[in-house]
């Protein structure tokens, strides 16, 4: 049995339900409940704050969590960062008034600046080589240049709406941070045989979402151009039809390069198209 702690609610939380579903882990999603266990994998999956995730998992009260990149890195527990996620994509940036004349980061020298992250923004400064006051705050970090608490913010960064709605501009970006799998260095063999199952299972996952399934006729004569323009994890896959000088090519791409490539298949003759959800990609 290995067990993993994901963030008690919220967004990531719902990411890392639906994650560890599409990796065939079936999860009690009773919020009610602080630990659960998964009915077909050999999984407890322990709700907690997603700042206490690192120390859970560094002192052996978990031996995988999920978290945000970001609250590894302020935490600083001996954890291994096991595989980038692809969700809950953020960056830490530092943000001044947008009144502000701002040129490089010597502008906060010997300036205020409230965040969440100070641990973070320690080690940015020291690497700049400066020398600012920095207050750490909890909560609400986008306010207080405008009640007269700090000259900038260091705060997470989305969208930027809540940056422009304070009045705000972002000037440094210094993290780029994503969910993570973080592992408790050290597992006992039975836990990384189980990490390596679950990884495996993870990465299929991650890997099959944004792609489709295509399959077409086309003329034989146009199957070297059609290998041009379709990716394939090897090559597609081509199969003679009953009609002479007609094949039927399959292949995989994403989603985003879907309709470019249908063009560009049409162009060179291609037929019957079919695009086709597709539920795992195993390699």
């Amino acid at each position: 049995m290995i067990r993993i702690a994901i963030q008690a609610k919220g967004r990531l939380n719902e990411q890392s339900i639906e994650l560890l579903r599409e990796s065939g882990v079936s999860v009690d999603e009773n919020r009610r409940k602080f630990l659960t266990r998964s009915e077909s994998f050999p999984l407890e999956v322990l709700y907690l704050r997603d700042d206490d995730i690192p120390q859970a998992v560094s002192m052996g009260a978990a031996d995988l969590g999920i978290v945000g990149l970001n609250e590894v890195a302020e935490k600083g527990f001996a954890v291994d960062v096991v595989l980038k996620l692809g969700f809950g994509g953020c960056r830490v940036s530092l943000a001044v008034p947008k009144s502000v004349d701002y040129s490089d980061p010597r502008w906060f020298e010997g300036r205020r600046v409230a965040t969440s992250y100070p641990r973070i923004l320690k080690e940015y400064f020291a690497r700049e080589g400066v020398t600012a006051e920095i207050h750490e705050i909890a909560g609400s970090v986008e306010i207080a240049p405008a009640v007269g608490m700090a000259d900038a913010i260091f705060d997470i960064v989305s969208s930027g709406g809540t940056l422009v709605s304070n009045g705000l501009v972002e000037v440094e970006k210094v993290l780029h941070s994503e969910a993570v799998l973080i592992a408790r260095p050290g597992l006992e063999p039975e836990k990384q045989a189980l990490l390596e199952q679950l990884k495996f299972r993870v990465g299929a996952a991650l890997e099959s979402r944004g792609m489709k399934y295509l399959l077409m006729n086309l003329p034989t004569a146009s199957v070297e151009r059609a290998i041009d323009i379709l990716p394939a994890m090897r090559s597609p896959t081509v199969m003679p039809l009953a009609q002479e000088g007609w094949c039927s090519l399959h292949s995989v791409v994403r989603q985003e390069d879907l309709w470019n490539k249908i063009e560009a298949l049409k162009a060179i003759g291609a037929e019957g198209i079919l695009v086709l959800a597709l539920e795992k990609i195993i390699k």
